[in-house]
């Protein structure tokens, strides 16, 4: 088992050597982000490749995706309650042709 430790790669974090310089890298990046001339060097790199372009349908979905969410919500509670009484009473007709409607327009 030892013969299996010792061959890891620095990919297992099992491995307390891939730890240390997993958490020293860390530290160094973290040191980095706070230095101006980093940060400049990360504007000027990401900047020209950082574009990104929404198309219409996109910004129109997103439109009334915010217009549905600030609709007020539907509320079918009643109208089940009386679909299943009628269910159980034995009263309740089915619509045979809007069902096959319904069928024909799920399979074309």
């Amino acid at each position: 088992m030892s013969e299996v430790a010792a061959t890891r790669s620095n990919f297992f974090l099992k491995n307390p050597s891939a730890q240390s310089k997993k958490a020293n890298a860390l530290r160094s990046k973290a040191l980095q982000r706070n230095e101006t001339n980093r940060a400049q060097e990360i504007k000027s790199t990401t900047g020209k490749d950082a574009k990104v372009a929404i198309s219409d349908s996109i910004k129109d979905f997103a439109r009334i995706k915010r217009s549905v969410d600030a609709s007020a919500p539907i509320d079918n509670s009643q109208k089940m309650a009386d679909i299943k009484a009628k269910i159980q009473n034995g009263t309740y007709q089915v619509n045979y042709d809007a069902l096959a409607d319904k069928m024909l327009m799920s399979e074309f």
